[in-house]
């Protein structure tokens, strides 16, 4: 049976925290002045980013021996935080004992998986620990943010990421393949010079096509939308009609179609102000990049890979043979 001891005494660092509660403390004001310098080295950021991690990523104390879990008061404040953090209110005495039991519970199961030699070459704990690495260097990134001339500077460079796609509206009249067959593209032709100069308004139903499993009217729609409706020999041409009068015969992998084109939208770049919140996130998309690179190569230059030559290598000896099939060989 574990034992829990109170100890009143101030922790050194704080425990183990998650990215959610990671954002909940607050970093120096220095640290953003000097992470907004777009170049600076990877070892001072290394510094800040990993030195960091040991002040806040921590386990429970173990002092004397490796069968004493020390709960400090940084801990319980993490503990706190997560739990109001949730939504509820300040915990009871007994629901922070609960909380402390099992992060108790947890340091010991972890302490006793490793004494087994349980993390040793198992792919799951590998993965996790590549990716925490990751997330520190995604810290990094998330640390600087950009002055405004900064971003503006970025934005004038990567506007064509940002620019918005052509769209229309319009309606159309639909001639089926299925009821039609080979005379389909004929009764569109023949209906065109009947409703010409005619809005859709003042149609008649003497006027009307066959029934379209879907919409007769599309509003603001991007040609990658109509090519995944329509398909993509329809959503090209209709871009290149003229509003105002009935078109076509358009083709579709339904059938013919006459087109209104009600108002077409040009591609046009937004303003940064419009769209300031995703080109930040783009920005620092950007930096992530270049960061966990610097990283990596900095990584790299510290390990040498060996292995064997692949040119000579028997990729045969490497299959995987089951049970069955050596037995099978074997006879």
């Amino acid at each position: 049976m574990s034992s829990l001891t109170e100890d009143d005494s101030p922790a050194e660092v704080p425990s183990t925290a998650s990215a959610a509660e990671r954002t909940l403390i607050e970093r120096p004001s220095w640290i953003g002045r000097a992470m907004r310098e777009p170049l600076v080295h990877f070892v001072v950021l290394g510094i800040l980013v990993f030195g960091g991690y040991k002040l806040v990523n921590h386990q429970p104390q173990a002092s004397g021996d490796s069968q004493r879990i020390e709960i400090t008061k940084d801990d319980l404040r993490q503990m706190t935080v997560v739990w109001l953090a949730q939504g509820r209110e300040k915990p009871t005495p007994e629901q922070l004992r609960a909380l402390i039991d099992h992060k108790a519970t947890s340091e010991m199961l972890m302490r006793e998986a490793i004494a087994l030699g349980l993390d040793k070459d198992d792919e799951v704990i590998k993965r996790r620990l590549a990716q925490k690495m990751d997330f520190l260097i995604a810290d990094v990134a998330t640390l600087a943010l950009p002055t405004d001339e900064e971003l503006a500077a970025w934005f004038a460079q990567n506007k064509s990421e940002f620019t918005k796609p052509p769209r229309i509206r319009f309606q159309h009249l639909y001639f089926s393949f299925d009821k039609r067959g080979q005379g389909t593209r004929a009764a569109a032709e023949a209906r065109l010079p009947l409703v010409a100069g005619r809005s859709p308004a003042n149609l008649g139903a003497t006027d009307a096509a066959d029934p379209f499993m879907f919409r007769d009217y599309y509003a603001d729609v991007t040609p990658e939308q109509m090519a995944k409706e329509f398909g993509v020999i329809f959503a090209n041409a209709i871009f290149e009609l003229q509003p105002g009068d009935w078109r076509g015969p358009v083709e579709s992998g339904y059938g013919w179609h006459l087109v209104w084109v009600e108002s077409r939208e040009a591609p046009r770049v937004p303003t940064l102000e419009e769209i300031r919140p995703t080109v930040l996130q783009a920005w620092q998309a950007e930096k992530y990049r270049e960061v966990k690179q610097r990283a990596l190569d900095e990584i790299r230059s510290r390990y040498e890979v060996v292995v064997p030559p692949l040119d000579t290598l028997d990729i045969d000896d490497l299959t995987i043979v089951s049970s069955g099939q050596s037995r099978r060989s074997a006879e």
